[in-house]
């Protein structure tokens, strides 16, 4: 397959998870035999310093151009004033909006080898996989906005058609996985969440085989730590969302294992760790790359159609978790290149064990 990737690297550890993505991608190219090529380009911070603006236009129309876009982060304390006119967030949302990615994949499983970093107890963290699934371009993020000396206003604002086409991918989502999809709300207070769960319950009748149900925004923010395996696909929209996913982190002790896919129609998406800028940590070379290198598997997966691959480097990232070496943020003492070096010599040899498969099968055929 020939692909041409979109990368963002962006501001803080962005450039360093992002490198290490593309030399995973790079790998998966060259041992199952493709064409990927990746083209550069500034957002965020770097984007303003480099030419005034969070997300140039030449960037923009690579990235509508490209089969994948693969972004860092954006964002730090050099940019961090809100009242500044540009800041390193809007380049983001520009460009999520102007792709029409509208459904964020955020998927959450806890790793057995990693259970005693989190929070909780261990008994709470078994057979967790949850796959949240965060409506990206509506909401409070992207309505009208107002500020006055002593009064301020973020309108939240849904149509029926951009509830409607992230709940239908939520549920094709769920129907795959184990048939169980929760939607999140807050319908007992807000106009936009009755709405919400209106869509949902009429949806759910073209999807019989999937049970649904609803829970109230606050209370899955307890019952999310409390009863977190109960849960397979949950659908909400993008406040809400941004929120109980960052909390939904702590169950797997890291931010920096966590990967994400933003999709929208087609085939090209924008994929992402959830983690920020890390600027406090920024070009030390200890970053997690992780959640990047997860995200990666995303796109092999779901921009390029590329099943076993993906699940080449997720088998490579488990097999890094279980034997090391791991950064600080879990447990361990390595660098962000001693990693990546773990990664890639895991994803060569899971591609020489599928070539050997495949051999035999054929000499035997």
């Amino acid at each position: 397959m020939k692909a041409r990737i979109v990368t963002l690297p962006g501001d803080g550890v962005g450039p360093e998870v992002t490198e290490v993505a593309v030399a995973v991608l790079q790998a998966v190219a060259s041992h199952y035999e493709h064409d990927f090529s990746f083209e550069p380009h500034a957002i965020g911070g770097a984007a303003i310093d480099a030419c005034g603006e969070p997300l140039p236009a030449g960037a923009l129309a690579a990235c509508q151009g490209a089969d994948a876009v693969l972004l860092g982060a954006v964002g730090g304390p050099k940019w961090s004033d809100p009242n500044a006119p540009v800041r390193p967030e809007q380049g983001l949302l520009a460009l999520r909006a102007a792709l029409g990615v509208y459904a964020n994949l955020r998927p959450l499983q806890v790793h057995p080898a990693l259970a005693s970093l989190s929070p909780l107890k261990n008994e709470r963290l078994k057979d967790v996989d949850v796959l949240f699934v965060r409506e990206l371009t509506g909401g409070a993020y992207f309505g009208a906005k107002t500020r006055t000396a002593d009064t301020a206003t973020d309108e939240c604002k849904y149509t029926v058609v951009e509830i409607e086409r992230v709940v239908r991918r939520a549920f094709a989502l769920a129907r795959d996985r184990r048939r169980h999809l929760t939607s999140v709300d807050k319908a007992n207070v807000l106009e936009t969440s009755r709405l919400w769960r209106n869509t949902v319950q009429r949806v759910a009748s073209d999807y019989p085989d999937v049970k649904v149900e609803h829970q109230l925004v606050d209370s899955m923010a307890m019952l999310l730590l409390t009863q977190p395996s109960r849960y397979d696909v949950v659908v909400t929209e993008n406040l809400f969302g941004d929120i109980l996913t960052d909390e939904a982190a702590a169950l797997a002790g890291s931010l920096g294992l966590l990967p994400s896919a933003s999709l929208g129609e087609g085939r090209r998406g924008l994929y992402e760790p959830i983690h920020g800028s890390a600027p406090d940590i920024a070009g030390q070379g200890v970053a997690n790359p992780l959640g990047a290198i997860l995200s990666a598997a995303l796109l092999l997966r779901h921009s390029l159609q590329l099943e076993a691959e993906a699940q080449a480097v997720e088998a490579a990232v488990t097999h890094v978790l279980e034997h090391g070496p791991r950064t600080r943020d879990i447990g361990g003492q390595a660098g962000t290149v001693a990693v990546r070096d773990a990664v890639l010599v895991a994803v060569e040899d899971h591609a020489r064990t599928h070539h050997a498969f495949f051999s035999g099968a054929r000499a035997c055929g």
